[in-house]
């Protein structure tokens, strides 16, 4: 089992190494998740997460979590091949946590090393927390 620290790592770039992992046959484990990051401007992430919410009825969908760590994982499952048993299998091997769960305390995590800001030149970038708050959730 592999447990992944994401603070401050970039989502696209660490995403496709946890979606390549799972597909692999890896158990991956995703902590703190709500303090992972995406970079552009501010209002234009924002603008792209509320259309995307606004897109559907609450009955019918498109049904968009709201929560870091679910948001998080579908960001990961839009990487997979989530229609086919291997993408589902893959998908179901990954888990994520807002914050450090109380099993995983105390356990090595790893951190990605290419997909860190301090390789990005963007000056610009916003916090997966702040998006969720931003649609609504509740942390």
């Amino acid at each position: 089992m592999i447990i992944v620290d994401v603070t401050n790592l970039i989502i696209g770039r660490f995403a496709t190494k946890i979606a390549k992992m799972a597909l692999n046959g890896e158990e991956v484990r995703i902590v703190n998740s709500q303090k992972c990051v995406i970079t552009g401007d501010k209002k234009m992430v924002f603008a792209k997460y509320k259309r995307k919410i606004d897109m559907g009825k609450p009955e019918k969908g498109p049904f968009v979590p709201k929560q870091p760590d679910r948001l998080l994982k579908r960001m990961i499952r839009g990487m997979l091949p989530h229609k086919t048993s291997r993408g589902r299998e893959a998908l179901s091997r990954i888990k994520c946590f807002k914050g450090i769960p109380v099993e995983l305390n105390g356990k090595e995590t790893i951190s990605i090393e290419s997909a860190s800001m301090d390789k990005s030149n963007s000056d610009k970038y916003v916090l997966l927390e702040s998006i969720c708050k931003h649609l609504g959730a509740k942390l």
